[in-house]
């Protein structure tokens, strides 16, 4: 059979091309390497979802060859498997959406003129984006629509223009700390923000509302509330889904792909022909594919020839921070508030988005707040030592049983950009293969330590509002640690071939009908988590690819 256009993945950049182009009555089939979980089969089991990484796949079938680069130049080698190193953060219909918090922020115009505005930083690959704000933010708004974003748009500094006025969903409902979080910021002259997120308050979009139940991230949302690429676009298209189907290989002519080939779950392989082909497999693992997809035309890889596929390879830089409150210093009207179940914080600042150092201007990025996650064993945990004296018996039961009841931690996440270098990059391993009997990504890290820099700048902030809020026990940690669930790069996108892998629609400069629409086509990160990029961006070349449909069939 021969499909209009065959997708690979199914989160955030596959699922807006499956949902737009099947609507409008063309033939759409989506392999996802994952199995299909709807609402039912989520649950809230920490051992399971976070202790035995339920929704990804065992490191010991399918890993990744890390290197990273050591400060003096050389480069350590780590297997996945033996290090316990993963990089998969979601392996399902839906993919990573399914289980990301929701935080929602949109880019600033700035955020696609990086080089132009704040100009070159030695040893970086900055380049502007070929495309401007201006040109996604239809699409970011159609994405507050389809995938249902609520909050309150709030006035900042660095707000970014807007075509419409308010989020068409009310914020979630909110603990009273944040109204002393909102004191705190307004004395120290900071603007809060009510963080948007892409979940629902209510039923509406054939989905239930907010259960609060205080599992978010790493966990599938059982309500449907959370705006996933499964729950809000997937289950309500009419696309062929085809899960646990690992796409291993590309063939190609000169110019065009012409069949994709996936194992299924028996190991047997079939073949997929289609006139447009759309990889959004998640950035390392899309990189991953084409570069084994070497023929004739193509030997280091489809649309590979420029070498330019797994470069410029990005994560989000930043850390993470924490303070305690404590009954001790609270009034019982104050206690109280502090330990209400499963309302959210939902505060974020962004009054340093930009900033001047020195003189010079610089590129900041945004701080989240968020109450620790509710995992009771990760809690537990953490409090198995005084000092560092380990607790045994009754004593560590009296402290967890204190922590857990009458304190509560309120944390941050600082995202600041990962700036692209030549160090930092998707290859190939060709001694490690995976089950498939396929050669493993090899992922090779480096962090520009400009990154840390602004991470720092940024967390001292953030430290001045739980300071100025009453706080104990507080602690940050900013590094270069790269984050799994927050990867793109690798096939940015450009109006100069030689220097990226696609052009400025997201299609491959060298071939007619292959597009590449996961977190892969940036080239730069932004200072905010990517979801919402993704999906406006994928939304917006979908409209690409049914005009170039439609003009076909006239």
């Amino acid at each position: 059979m021969m499909y209009d256009v065959c997708i690979i993945g199914s989160g955030a950049g596959g699922a807006p091309i499956a949902y737009e182009l099947s609507r409008a009555g063309f033939n759409v089939i989506v392999l996802e390497k994952g199995p299909f979980y709807g609402e039912d089969d989520f649950t809230k089991d920490e051992i399971a979802v976070s202790r035995r990484d339920l929704y990804t796949p065992l490191l010991e079938d399918e890993q990744h060859v890390i290197y990273e680069r050591q400060s003096d130049g050389s480069t350590k080698r780590y297997v996945g498997s033996e290090y316990q190193w993963s990089f998969w953060n979601g392996s399902m219909v839906g993919g990573s959406s399914n289980v990301m918090s929701g935080y929602f922020h949109r880019f600033k115009p700035n955020d696609f003129k990086l080089r132009s505005v704040f100009g070159a930083i030695e040893g970086a690959n900055v380049v502007d984006w070929p495309i401007s704000y201006e040109v996604l933010e239809p699409y970011y708004t159609k994405v507050e629509t389809v995938i249902g974003v609520s909050g309150t748009v709030s006035t900042h500094p660095f707000m970014e223009p807007r075509s419409r006025a308010h989020f068409p969903y009310p914020p979630l409902a909110e603990n009273g700390l944040t109204q002393w979080f909102d004191t705190a910021c307004k004395t120290l002259g900071y603007h809060t923000m009510v963080t948007p997120r892409a979940i629902l308050p209510y039923r509406d979009l054939d989905r239930q509302g907010c259960s609060y139940s205080n599992f978010c991230g790493s966990y599938g949302c059982a309500t449907g509330a959370k705006g996933s690429a499964r729950a809000a676009l997937l289950q309500r298209c009419s696309a062929r889904i085809v899960s646990e189907a690992f796409v291993f290989r590309l063939e190609s002519t000169h110019n065009r792909v012409t069949e994709a080939h996936y194992f299924d779950k028996d190991n047997r392989v079939h073949k997929v022909r289609a006139g447009i082909f759309v990889v959004a497999a998640q950035a390392i693992e899309s990189s991953r594919l084409l570069l084994n997809s070497k023929n004739r035309y193509f030997p280091k890889g489809v649309a590979n020839n420029a070498g330019q596929v797994g470069k410029n390879l990005i994560f989000s830089a930043g850390g993470v921070g924490e303070g305690r409150f404590v009954f001790e210093s609270l009034t019982p009207a104050q206690q109280q508030t502090l330990m209400e179940p499963g309302l959210f914080v939902n505060r974020s600042l962004q009054d340093w988005y930009e900033y001047s150092r020195k003189g010079v201007r610089q590129k900041g990025g945004t701080i989240d707040f968020l109450f620790e996650h509710a995992n009771i064993i990760a809690r537990s945990t953490r409090e198995f030592y005084d000092g560092g004296t380990l607790l045994w018996g009754s004593a560590l039961q009296e402290k967890i049983h204190k922590r857990l009841t009458r304190s509560r931690v309120l944390t941050f996440e600082v995202f600041n950009d990962w700036l692209p270098t030549d160090h930092c990059r998707v290859g190939i391993d060709e001694t490690v293969r995976d089950k498939y009997g396929m050669p493993v990504g090899a992922i090779y890290l480096h962090a520009h330590p400009h990154d840390l820099e602004v991470g720092e700048f940024l967390a001292q902030k953030a430290l001045k509002v739980l300071e100025s809020m009453g706080a104990v026990d507080i602690s940050y940690s900013i590094s270069s640690s790269p984050p799994p669930n927050l990867v793109a790069g690798g096939c940015r996108f450009g109006n100069d071939a030689s220097t990226s892998v696609l052009d400025a629609n997201c299609k491959a400069h060298e071939l007619a009908n292959l597009y590449v629409t996961d977190a892969s086509f940036m080239p730069t990160g932004g200072s905010v988590p990517y979801t919402w990029t993704i999906y406006a961006n994928a939304f917006r070349v979908a409209d690409v690819i049914h005009r170039r449909l439609k003009t076909a069939r006239t």
